[in-house]
């Protein structure tokens, strides 16, 4: 079969929600290629080899590369993403050049290439993501390992702000915590917080192919008697309260949500959010002190941000 590389030439803001817009839009995969690994120092904690060409990557900005079935709605589907892509502008994200270009490509030319993107990465001092390709044995008793299809929904840990919720829930969650994802994606972070311990996690996206992809997650680490996904718009319509809530997406969308995550928190409760960009912190801030949320800490990575607020 045929298939077309839609490659987008963006920004780091812009990787996680023209990610998710391309995910929505049916990718059978993506690929992001971030000059910033070309220079980041790699812990060999699992004996993996990286060989990167930098001839593959932009000397600005990212590349994120989308696979569609190359038949006559490719151009009707490009023109939606387009449209899309340049409505993120409204929301203040900096999409960059937002240069769009296709080619075409045969399918085994990337649907086992793209998995040399994907590797055991140590996340926490307790918790490692193991792609469900590799073969991994845990380094201690301790670790907690989760088992990931990262084909299925953007979220596979590697990003920053992936990884800083991670850290924050293994700090702050308590055994036999009821938990909300928000925005849960491929359940990554749902499936932290029940490995943390975690009594109840309830698991909310408003995209069902999100829905499905951590259901299946889910099930691949032997967790559905843990975790509950289903479709839902943040937290509208929700009744529960719980002790943490997580929300990695975007600053615009996380200050919307702040005033039900109060009501669906018990007194002292967290509610850890992430998916912020540096510039944006401050934003994010005062919306949690203007509804009375206490800030407990404020942690940074790679130009992201993650605040954890007490209820």
């Amino acid at each position: 079969m045929q298939w077309s590389e839609i490659c987008i030439h963006t920004t780091h803001e812009a990787i996680e929600p023209i990610s998710n817009i391309l995910h929505e839009s049916g990718s059978g995969g993506i690929v992001i290629e971030d000059p910033l690994e070309l220079s980041k120092k790699r812990d060999s904690l699992f004996g993996e080899i990286y060989e990167l060409d930098p001839d593959k990557y932009p000397q600005k900005g990212v590349f994120i590369k989308a696979y569609f079935p190359n038949d006559n709605a490719l151009d009707e589907k490009t023109h939606h993403l387009s449209e899309k892509v340049n409505a993120l502008k409204s929301l203040d994200i900096d999409i960059g050049e937002n240069n769009i270009t296709i080619k075409q490509v045969d399918e085994e030319d990337w649907s086992t290439a793209w998995k040399a993107y994907y590797k055991p990465i140590q996340i926490s001092p307790t918790i490692s993501i193991v792609p469900t390709w590799e073969t991994y044995e845990p380094t201690s008793a301790s670790e907690r390992v989760i088992e990931l299809d990262p084909g299925m929904a953007f979220g596979t840990g590697a990003h920053a702000t992936t990884a800083l919720c991670i850290q924050a829930l293994e700090k702050y969650i308590n055994k036999d915590d009821i938990v909300i994802d928000v925005g849960c994606g491929s359940g990554i972070l749902s499936i932290a917080a029940a490995l943390l311990d975690a009594q109840t996690v309830f698991a909310y996206d408003l995209d069902q192919v999100a829905v499905h992809s951590t259901e299946a997650n889910v099930e691949l680490n032997n967790l559905n008697h843990r975790i509950q996904a289903q479709q839902n718009d943040l937290l509208n319509g929700v009744s529960q309260q719980v002790h943490v809530i997580v929300a990695n997406i975007l600053a615009e969308v996380i200050v919307t949500c702040v005033q039900d995550a109060w009501h669906n928190l018990h007194d002292d409760g967290l509610f850890i959010t992430s998916g912020i960009i540096t510039r944006k912190k401050q934003m994010v801030i005062r919306t949690l002190e203007q509804h009375h949320f206490r800030i407990l800490e404020v942690s940074e990575k790679d130009d992201w941000v993650c605040i954890i607020a007490q209820k």
